[in-house]
């Protein structure tokens, strides 16, 4: 009897696991609509606004030796940091996410245009890394970028 017993209750639990679906595409699809919607914003609204936006709490952003804490730091240093005639906008070319569907990381190619001293139009690009952590709410916000 109590074989029966031990046997119905890993049954049960085997059942409940088997109901966290676990969907890595699902996921790689959802951070690579928040990264297009992040690019979008930025363009649209600028780059305080969206960085603001798309950041934790308690997100980080490294430029330069500089370490900026917190969602509403950032866009204050986006505010005092952006040059008029500026843009950033980007495309991850990698997603990876966690196999618990919590946290994600992408990287990709950035463009940087911006206006000289002189009002010469110049162009930076490079490779960009964001991490990413789905929040209470369900929705993403990057911890680090």
């Amino acid at each position: 009897m109590k074989f029966l017993l031990l046997i119905t209750c890993f049954i049960i639990l085997g059942c409940n696991e088997n109901e966290k679906t676990v969907d890595p595409e699902k996921w790689k699809s959802e951070i690579i609509s928040v990264e297009k919607s992040f690019n979008d914003m930025a363009q649209e609204k600028g780059l305080a606004q969206a960085f603001e936006y798309y950041a934790a709490e308690n997100g980080v952003i490294k430029r330069g030796k500089k370490i900026i804490q917190g969602s509403s730091t950032i866009g204050e240093w986006y505010k005092k940091d952006t040059q008029p005639n500026e843009s950033l906008s980007w495309t991850p070319t990698f997603v990876d996410v966690s196999n618990s569907g919590d946290m994600a990381y992408t990287y990709g190619d950035y463009v940087f245009k911006y206006q000289d001293s002189l009002g010469n139009k110049k162009e930076s690009r490079g490779i960009f890394h964001t991490v990413w952590k789905r929040q209470q709410d369900g929705s993403w916000k990057f911890v680090y970028d």
